[in-house]
């Protein structure tokens, strides 16, 4: 996500960091270089502009002249301000016994698969909730969300034959006997905003009484996504958004403006296809990200969402003592797999765009996948004992070539010899010593 944005700015903030003193002519050019950034992006032209204008207030005063490291002081105003412009913190969601949650939106925004995701998210937080198929413009939803809602292990209050209202209040007089904590309702959409909706929109809403109404909008829409919102808000009481197919949204220009436009807060963003695939919404996590800083934050409570520590202890100490085999290596990047799409994961590391260059894809890890499973498990505790014919059996029974295992193996090797020089307290680069350790003087 942002991809587009994000390369642009790298450029133009290197270039602000090469300078050891910065003139007013040096922060205009690199701000009409950010505004251009940001129209090309999508945002809306009276959000660049108000953004700009904070920008360049702050950038001809003393906290930049006086900087010792100007350059550097200009990228960290363009991030403060970035994060006023996306909403400075992050909005929790509201309290309620049950929480009533009111999703909304038009169709094929992703409005149904957002609200798995949602109870997803609050049954992963140790949550009871219900969802309510109360979407009976579309049959496919009902079926939809069941079909989710059974995968996931939650349950789907439906009914085929009621008026919204009334399965709506049915639903939650059945969560409130049934001590749920919080109730999903899923409603309808239409291609359109219209008189027909808003007005079906409002019965419900009266019927639900919710604590919260979020409106799913499309990223990928760009511009059409900020009219979808204030369309909604005029006729509606909006609490927040959510924001779906954000991974697939180069420019992210949409994200930007909808915050500012509206004055709602982005709740939600939807980065996959999976029920797993919905983050909460960090404002300064999301200005990081889209100027190349990453996202260091969400990576640690992906991993400790999914990784199991016991594990990691044990690796840790095989690591350390030079004893990791190819068994471990699989375990440990299954856990790594199961933390989400790795183009997302390496989007998260500060100075992510360098590493594009690597271009590492699901395909790779896959691969790599493929040839150690097609190797025994006496062959990866020790694969020394890999010869020629081996190599071709592998290579034949995962789908790859010689040269592939081939290349896997020396590049294990060559950790495992890494790990080994760390664990005894020795150099990996020769001549160079361990910090911490002398070495002995010849007498």
């Amino acid at each position: 996500m942002f991809d587009n944005l994000t390369e642009r700015f790298g450029g133009i903030f290197n270039r602000l960091r090469s300078k050891g003193r910065l003139s007013q002519d040096d922060v205009d050019a690199a701000l009409r270089e950010v505004r251009l950034a940001l129209l090309e992006a999508d945002v809306n032209v009276k959000v660049t502009k108000e953004f700009l204008d904070r920008v360049r207030a702050r950038s001809v005063g003393s906290e930049v002249t006086e900087s010792l490291t100007p350059g550097q002081q200009v990228v960290k105003i363009v991030q403060e301000e970035l994060v006023t412009t996306l909403g400075k913190t992050s909005v929790p969601l509201a309290s309620g016994s049950p929480l009533v949650i009111l999703v909304v939106g038009l169709q094929g925004s992703g409005k149904t698969t957002t609200s798995a995701k949602l109870a997803a998210l609050l049954k992963g937080r140790g949550g009871r909730p219900l969802l309510v198929a109360a979407d009976l413009q579309r049959p496919a939803a009902i079926d939809q969300l069941e079909t989710l809602g059974s995968r996931l292990g939650v349950p789907v209050f439906s009914d085929r034959k009621a008026k919204a209202p009334k399965l709506v209040k049915d639903a939650l007089k059945q969560a409130r006997a049934e001590k749920f904590d919080s109730v999903i309702i899923d409603t309808a959409g239409r291609l359109q905003i219209d008189v027909d909706l808003m007005a079906e929109l409002a019965v419900v809403r009266k019927a639900a009484d919710p604590d919260e109404v979020l409106l799913v909008v499309d990223a990928m829409t760009g511009q059409d996504a900020v009219k979808v919102a204030t369309g909604f808000l005029e006729h509606a009481d909006l609490t927040g958004l959510v924001f779906s197919k954000l991974d697939g949204d180069a420019r992210g220009g949409a994200a930007i403006s909808a915050r500012a436009v509206t004055g709602l807060p982005i709740k939600f963003a939807g980065v996959g296809e999976g029920t797993g695939d919905l983050e909460v919404f960090h404002p300064e996590r999301m200005a990081s990200r889209i100027l190349g800083m990453g996202d260091v934050m969400t990576l640690i409570e992906k991993a400790e969402a999914t990784w199991d520590e016991q594990q990691a202890v044990e690796a840790a100490e095989k690591l350390r003592t030079a004893s990791f085999t190819l068994e471990d290596f699989l375990d440990q990047f299954q856990q790594i797999r199961r933390m989400g799409d790795v183009g997302q994961l390496v989007g998260m590391l500060p100075g992510a765009s360098a590493l594009k260059q690597a271009d590492v894809s699901e395909a790779d890890l896959a691969r790599i996948e493929a040839i150690i499973r097609s190797m025994t498990p006496a062959e990866r505790r020790d694969p020394r004992a890999i010869d020629g014919s081996r190599r071709r059996r592998i290579a034949a029974g995962s789908g790859t070539t010689p040269q592939d295992v081939n290349g896997l193996l020396r590049q294990f090797t060559e950790t495992q010899k890494l790990m080994k020089a760390f664990a005894e307290g020795r150099s990996p680069i020769p001549g160079l010593g361990m910090p911490g350790r002398r070495r002995k003087r010849k007498r």
